[in-house]
């Protein structure tokens, strides 16, 4: 019997989504070397559509052998998972463009609970998310508990990075100042401010159900929440969070260094990028697209010039 937290996620990843979003869903879960467990769709994109923005997706696989890609790629995403890939679809008279990562449940599992040092999945789906694609009933349900467990994580985190007495999106601010600070991730400050907007309901509901999944007790007076945690953990929990703190940016250093290698179709993702931003078309080859370790110089040269080009 799901608890009150998964019942209130069972809602929400169940809400539909654009009809394009759901078809390329299901394209990325049939080109996977096995059926994975589901595809899950959040980020900028579902909290705000962008016709012309990236879509970011997860693929949570049963295990590893639901990995795709060469030996390369399928051992960086054992060592230090995710692999990411830059993949474009065809719905109607649009082309949909989307980031994807891939990760194997026990990878999942592993970086939702309270003593993980790496903050980016559970940080990432305790944000609204969507199931957009499932294998079955059993795969759901397994999800479910992925999703519940990072709500939970984020919520009892949120209790012991904040002030003894606040607020629910107070709690939820400091957290998310602290979980930006710990990656190397190139945003305006405040950002983790914006994604509470539009949201406020739904964060203020979700965190002493959070608390009550995590065993965390607490009192309420008016919008005051007082979640009850002595001086000693909080201290500890401190302790640890500065370890979090200080192994996540060079964790992310590595994983822009493995991108370099296992990044999938990255020249087009490049190519767009310049595109969206510059209204120049770098117009690759197909070798350029199959190769863009060989040829990144060039690419690189060749975006220097157009970036310097006056535009007329």
């Amino acid at each position: 019997m799901p608890d009150a937290l998964e019942q209130r996620l069972i809602g929400e990843l169940t809400t539909s989504v654009n009809p394009g979003v759901s078809a390329f869903a299901d394209a990325l879960a049939r080109a996977c070397p096995e059926p994975p467990l589901g595809v899950l769709f959040y980020g900028s994109l579902l909290r705000k559509a962008d016709p012309d923005g990236i879509l970011d997706f997860y693929i949570v696989t049963e295990n590893t052998e639901g990995f795709s890609g060469g030996l390369i790629a399928r051992t960086g995403n054992l060592v230090l998972p995710p692999n990411v890939r830059y993949s474009e679809f065809r719905y109607q008279d649009r082309v949909l463009r989307a980031k994807i990562a891939v990760l194997s449940r026990d990878q999942f599992a592993a970086r939702t609970s309270l003593g993980a040092l790496d903050t980016t999945i559970w940080a990432r789906f305790c944000q609204p998310v969507r199931l957009v694609w499932v294998r079955g009933p059993e795969s759901a349900d397994s999800l479910l508990t992925l999703i519940a467990g990072c709500v939970t994580t984020a919520s009892c985190w949120a209790a012991l990075l904040g002030t003894p007495s606040m607020t629910a999106l107070e709690f939820w601010k400091t957290l998310f100042a602290h979980t930006y600070a710990s990656e190397l991730r190139v945003e305006k400050k405040g950002r983790g401010n914006s994604i509470l907007e539009g949201q406020e309901a739904r964060y203020a509901a979700l965190l002493p159900l959070g608390w009550a999944r995590g065993r965390l007790q607490f009192s309420a007076h008016d919008d005051i929440l007082e979640p009850v945690i002595s001086a000693a953990l909080r201290q500890k929990a401190l302790r640890r969070w500065a370890l979090v703190q200080t192994s996540g940016r060079p964790r992310n250093v590595a994983r822009l260094l493995k991108a370099a290698f296992t990044f999938e179709n990255g020249a087009s993702y490049l190519a767009w990028k310049i595109q969206r931003h510059t209204g120049f078309d770098m117009q690759l080859s197909p070798f350029e697209r199959r190769h863009p370790l060989v040829m990144l110089p060039r690419l690189l040269w060749r975006a220097r010039k157009l970036l310097g080009r006056p535009k007329v």
